[in-house]
């Protein structure tokens, strides 16, 4: 059985960007079970994107964070999603695991 997208998110970062992020890291997860690794680590980060644009409707180069109702789990920032820590710790973690993977 062939590796699919979702087995890079397997272990979760140990640190987080705000409240909302664990909960789009998990619904990435779920989005990318039956979809095999990508043939390069750039088709990987255009993946990515797309997804976090489906499951958002925002794009991941936004500039400022945002809100998603559904994440909403108190807090002050709760339901909050950082575009940044994706793009600057989230994509080069999974492009790192990606390496190791030998792909």
């Amino acid at each position: 059985m062939s590796k699919t997208i979702a087995s890079l998110f397997e272990e979760e970062p140990a640190q987080w960007g705000l409240r909302g992020d664990p909960h789009l890291w998990r619904e990435m997860r779920e989005y990318f079970k039956h979809t095999p690794l990508p043939a390069s680590a750039d088709i990987l980060v255009v993946q990515i994107g797309s997804a976090f644009l489906a499951l958002t409707e925002h794009s991941i180069s936004e500039k400022q964070h945002f809100h998603i109702e559904r994440f909403g789990r108190g807090g002050m920032s709760g339901g909050y999603i950082s575009p940044e820590f994706w793009r600057e710790k989230v994509i080069p973690l999974l492009q790192e695991r990606f390496d190791k993977l030998g792909k």
